[in-house]
């Protein structure tokens, strides 16, 4: 069982959020697949870092799965360059793009397709694909209820409480991510379909923001975050 303070916090953090930020709308991108694109380049790195990136392989009209994937490693590495970690990231973009090409005709549909967690595995089967980018990927392109968690998210949810204050059993032994990932999905799943989609997506969104701009690992700006009221009393 949720507390039902964790529960109540959760949901109130979000209405402080998005008083303070309005709706963000993210994920930025004009298609499902630059989303996934996005999401695997902005492993350990900035997100402006990112959309320079991006916009290398627009300038090259590369950004669609075949013509990516046709790239040689050493071409696909130079455009994304300004994301950092290149070689790295070249790499998983074509392990992606392997099993979509391959797998799944290109075809992200038939990739998302099936339960949430059917999806999720054959996502964390790709090389380079973790839980984080795997859930990105399910929430932001795919239309799956998945909730994601990032660093911001477990440094805010530790210094508010949230983590330690419930225990949300998993029929199988959870990681720290997955058991974070569960409580939120159980605390927050007032709104049903679409209108819950919409919540998580700009949930997370909240939350880095609240992440970058305030709750930093160092020099924290508490007296100024939307969430300073939901900070512990003692």
């Amino acid at each position: 069982m949720i507390s039902p303070g964790v529960k109540r916090n959760l949901r109130r953090a979000y209405e402080l959020m998005r008083a303070r930020f309005g709706h963000l709308h993210w994920w930025p991108g004009e298609t499902p697949f630059e989303v996934c694109v996005g999401a695997i380049l902005t492993q350990n790195t900035a997100w402006t870092n990112v959309e320079r990136a991006i916009a290398n392989l627009k300038a090259a009209r590369v950004l669609e799965p075949k013509k990516l994937f046709a790239l040689p490693e050493s071409k696909l590495a130079e455009l994304i360059h300004p994301a950092g970690y290149f070689n790295v990231k070249a790499r998983r973009l074509r392990s992606f793009l392997r099993v979509l090409l391959l797998e799944f005709g290109g075809d992200l549909k038939r990739l998302f397709a099936g339960e949430t967690s059917v999806v999720r595995a054959r996502l964390l089967a790709v090389n380079g694909i973790g839980p984080e980018t795997a859930d990105s990927l399910l929430l932001y392109a795919g239309g799956h209820h998945s909730f994601v968690v990032d660093a911001y998210t477990k440094r805010i949810f530790q210094r508010h409480n949230w983590s330690l204050a419930s225990q949300v059993h998993s029929p199988k032994p959870a990681g720290d991510y997955d058991k974070l990932k569960l409580l939120c999905q159980a605390a927050l799943n007032q709104k049903a379909h679409a209108a819950r989609l919409d919540y998580w997506q700009d949930y997370h969104a909240q939350l880095v923001m609240v992440g970058k701009h305030f709750c930093r690992t160092r020099a924290p700006r508490c007296d100024q975050c939307p969430l300073q009221p939901l900070l512990p009393k003692n």
